[in-house]
């Protein structure tokens, strides 16, 4: 039998039976969708948390108080607040190791702001005027925190676009004073909408002088240290530098973690590839379901077509071709579930960018291939026995529907 006729032949067969045809298809796209949408959720997250530390600046080295040897390094540290020493001075002295472009030191914590009565919390930002250009900030009215407020505690505070828009909606802020807690800030600047970084949206930041945060929040220490090396080259030689630096400043003890931004993308990039393809596995076992159940219909489809069997085999059909003609059929089925499963896990990831249009929930090019490979080849497989018992039987008691 040739291919063009096995192929005609496997179609009508498929199409014969419509409803076995569509459980089949909706079955081996269902196994399909889920892949592609799960593993685009996975590279999802995966490039979302590299998005975010790459948007907190270029060439960065970052010094968390506490030894990795002692407490480890765990992604939430660089987002949650700590107990251990880290000071100005010590940020003022690693200004001034060759290499060093930037340095801004930073205290954060949650904070009321009032204005004009209107109340809301807000995240609390303490730091210098390097901060803006180390992070990348755009201003959309004033300016950023000047170098004298940031050494001589000056009370004036940034604010970020939807805390000025819900404090004074239209009207310009500039010049206005604001409370937070139980001090009283000259507004000088708004950033710009729209700033991300480190999983806080500048939108909802309030940036004042380290020292009027220190102030308002009685502590000496530091939430971090961020360091922009002068170009990607000497980060490798800022790196050391500023461990030492900290080690002799704190009476010879290594308190603190040095780490660099490529350190921590390349941390997170690892781990998050891990799940993907975890998550992948996990989705593909809907496809061997799915295969089991086309090896079940198969199974009977060659039961219920006995007669027709016999009569392609009466007509001088070969046990090979009637066994390819049910492989054949199969694989359609489990192609025609594949692309429909495709189309299904791109809209799904279509909607999820739609509801949450920050997350870039793309499916990669490789889990369409292997979601699409493991169908065929779980219809493969599983249309085998199928197939092999069809070409099993006898011309003569197959057309009298006996075994």
């Amino acid at each position: 039998m040739k291919l063009t006729d096995t192929l005609r032949f496997a179609s009508y067969a498929a199409m014969g039976s419509f409803v076995r045809t569509l459980l089949l298809v909706l079955a081996m796209s269902i196994g399909v969708a889920s892949v592609v949408v799960l593993t685009a959720l996975s590279d999802g997250a995966r490039r979302y948390v590299v998005d975010e530390f790459s948007s907190i600046g270029t060439n960065l080295v970052i010094v968390l108080p506490g030894r990795s040897e002692t407490r480890g390094f765990n992604p939430a540290n660089l987002v949650t607040s700590t107990p251990r020493d880290l000071t100005v001075n010590d940020a003022e002295a690693l200004l001034r190791l060759s290499g060093v472009k930037l340095v801004s030191p930073l205290l954060i914590a949650t904070s009321e702001v009032n204005a004009s009565g209107k109340l809301r919390e807000s995240m609390l930002v303490g730091t210098n005027a390097d901060y803006m250009q180390l992070r990348k900030l755009k201003l959309s009215l004033g300016r950023f925190l000047s170098k004298t407020s940031s050494k001589g505690g000056s009370p004036e505070v940034v604010l970020g676009a939807l805390i000025r828009k819900e404090l004074f909606g239209t009207e310009n802020p500039i010049g206005k004073t604001v409370r937070i807690g139980d001090k009283k800030l000259r507004v000088v600047g708004v950033l710009a909408e729209g700033g991300r970084g480190m999983g806080m949206s500048s939108d909802e930041l309030l940036i004042v002088p380290i020292a009027i945060a220190q102030t308002m929040l009685n502590t000496n220490t530091l939430f971090r240290i961020l360091i922009e090396a002068q170009s990607r080259e000497q980060i490798d030689t800022v790196k050391p530098q500023v461990l030492k630096t900290i080690i002799s400043r704190h009476e010879g003890e290594e308190d603190v973690t040095v780490i660099t931004q490529d350190a921590v993308l390349e941390t997170f990039d690892n781990i998050l590839n891990v799940l993907t393809l975890g998550i992948a596995g996990i989705a593909a076992i809907s496809l061997a379901v799915a295969g089991i159940l086309v090896m079940n219909v198969m199974l009977v489809s060659v039961t219920q077509r006995t007669a027709e069997i016999g009569l392609l085999k009466a007509l001088g059909a070969t046990s090979n071709s009637v066994q390819q003609l049910f492989i054949v059929e199969a694989l359609l089925l489990s192609t025609a579930g594949a692309i429909v499963g495709l189309g299904l896990g791109y809209l799904g990831a279509a909607f999820l960018r739609y509801l949450y249009p920050v997350f870039p929930a793309y499916p990669p090019l490789w889990a369409v291939f292997a979601g699409l490979g493991t169908a065929l080849a779980s219809g493969l497989i599983f249309g085998v026995m199928p197939a092999r018992n069809a070409a099993k039987l006898d011309a003569i008691q197959a057309l009298s529907k006996r075994y």
